[in-house]
């Protein structure tokens, strides 16, 4: 449905959500409406309306000028609402399976009303759960693969592609993301939150030279490179899926950036979840890893040779060199992504509710000790299987010291 013309912003509560609803003639005359704010992000209202007689739901998505997470002292533009509900149309266009439907959106609201998913899991809570989402790793593969290339001057015309890259400029988020993944976790900022139990660790992390230099690559890849059109935030709480269907959600950070990131944030947390989980257990999620990054390989190889328009492509060693490039940031970027998680000012459920105490904190050191070596090493991990081997020998020699 096409933009339509909006009153003067203001937040939606559920009454006003039925309100717009209603007027956006998304429900017949004779629906009856309930509307409840499901909302647990960190920078935006949803709401979730259902008509009790026909069971037709939608979800509305609003931008709150300023992050929820903090409060009105940390004011942010409403502008990353018309990314996300053009990233949104823009996937569709490629990977439309993995996606949700936009049924209509509004800059001057904020809002983005789009399919209700909640047939589905939120992958986080599901992985948390134990939960395992057999086709979970093939399908973010694809889709990974599918919206990075299609984006990028391999499948576009240099100047198609600038066109469309002005219209995802999105400085306010990728701040964000500057501060709290690649800066404000490596120093003594004041964003930073962690038990006292890990001063030791964290301070450790500050002092090393060598991983303060990578990182520091690894930030100016994040910013100088504008590769292709990237989700920007594709972590498992904003993956729904159930053992056959999958639905990524949320791209407000979406910007043209590095090919690795979004791989290196999905592999991230499922690490994250792994910690957690005993040997036996965590199998699954590098089987994920596993999948995950052949699926990338073959489709966007595939892709490559039969749509690539950049007269490079066909030239022997380049696309391994591509490939081999996104693998290797994708380490790092995952790196960056294990340690923020941790000790910034975002985390995440997977380590935050682990239970007893001791056990939440051994966790954690191993996820900072984890993070490092990924950063540091990423080069010279060359397949998915020395990251489980990796992530085996730290978890083991921590569990044999205690």
């Amino acid at each position: 449905m096409s933009t339509i013309s909006a009153r003067q912003y203001e937040p939606l509560t559920t009454e006003s959500a039925i309100e717009l609803a209603k007027k956006l003639q998304l429900f017949t005359n004779t629906s009856a409406l309930t509307c409840e704010e499901i909302g647990d992000g960190n920078l935006n209202l949803v709401f979730r309306i259902v008509d009790h007689h026909s069971k037709k739901s939608i979800i509305i998505k609003q931008a709150l000028p300023y992050a929820k997470v903090v409060g009105e002292s940390w004011p942010l533009t409403l502008q990353r609402a018309t990314i996300e509900s053009h990233a949104l149309r823009q996937f569709a266009d490629v990977a439309r399976e993995y996606v949700p439907k936009v049924y209509y959106s509004d800059q001057q609201l904020a809002v983005t009303i789009m399919e209700d998913l909640s047939h589905l899991d939120i992958v986080r809570k599901g992985l948390i759960k134990g939960k395992n989402y057999p086709l979970l790793s093939q399908h973010i593969g694809e889709y990974v693969a599918k919206t990075l290339f299609y984006t990028s001057d391999f499948a576009l015309d240099p100047q198609e592609k600038k066109k469309l890259l002005k219209q995802f400029i999105n400085p306010e988020l990728c701040k964000i993301t500057e501060d709290l993944v690649f800066t404000d976790p490596f120093f003594d900022h004041e964003t930073n939150d962690y038990e006292v139990e890990l001063k030791n660790d964290v301070e450790s992390l500050w002092k090393d030279k060598p991983l303060l230099l990578e990182v520091a690559k690894l930030k100016e890849k994040f910013l100088t490179n504008s590769d292709a059109l990237i989700h920007g935030d594709l972590h498992t709480g904003s993956i729904f899926a159930s053992d056959s269907e999958t639905k990524v959600i949320d791209p407000e950070f979406a910007f043209f950036g590095p090919l690795g990131f979004d791989l290196g944030q999905f592999i991230a947390n499922l690490l994250l979840n792994a910690f957690g989980r005993t040997n036996s257990k965590r199998q699954i999620l590098f089987h994920h890893i596993d999948v995950t990054w052949k699926t990338f390989k073959e489709t966007f190889s595939f892709l490559w040779k039969e749509h690539s328009v950049e007269v490079f492509s066909k030239v022997d060693g380049y696309l391994d060199y591509v490939l081999q490039e996104t693998f290797e940031d994708a380490i790092g970027f995952a790196g960056c992504e294990v340690i923020r998680r941790t000790i910034g000012l975002a985390h995440v459920a997977d380590l935050d509710e682990l239970n007893p105490f001791e056990s939440r904190i051994a966790a954690k050191q191993n996820a900072l000790q984890f993070g490092r070596e990924l950063i540091k090493n990423r080069r010279n991990i060359q397949t998915t299987d020395q990251i489980n081997q990796l992530f085996n020998e730290i978890v083991n020699v921590k569990e044999t010291l205690a």
